[in-house]
């Protein structure tokens, strides 16, 4: 079992099941969202994801046509994206995370379009846009 919350502690969150594959992702939108060069992001479906407390807070945006990104309307903290066309999985933004969630990145995705100011310096592969499995 895992537990999050945002930054102002308003929305918290219990994730009961395992955590999909992380990927750190320096997509535009996840910089912009994030305000860093990079989020890292872990899908859960929706039955292993319980809104502990603030879920009035959370506020949905719809960044690109079907795609949302939630964020706490009081302290602004990303909470998750998810794709309307998949309501039983949500992207979650693993700096929410309390403890370890015995998950590491496998890759960077979306590098193509990646902040020109950082540089990657490990050895996890990279992929200029979704990785194969992801790109259907």
């Amino acid at each position: 079992m895992l537990d999050g919350k945002c930054l102002c502690g308003g929305v918290r969150l219990r994730i009961t099941g395992k955590l999909g594959p992380a990927a750190i992702c320096h997509c535009t939108q996840c910089r912009k969202a994030s305000g860093s060069a990079f989020a890292c992001n872990a899908s859960v479906r929706s039955k292993y994801l319980r809104f502990e407390a603030g879920r009035e807070l959370i506020r949905e945006f719809e960044s690109s046509p079907g795609k949302l990104r939630a964020f706490c309307s009081r302290c602004g903290s990303p909470i998750y994206s998810r794709v309307i066309s998949d309501p039983d999985t949500f992207r979650l933004r693993l700096g929410m995370l309390d403890g370890d969630p015995g998950r590491r990145p496998l890759a960077h995705v979306w590098v193509s379009s990646k902040a020109r100011w950082f540089e990657i310096t490990d050895a996890l592969p990279q992929f200029a846009s979704a990785p194969p499995d992801e790109a259907s």
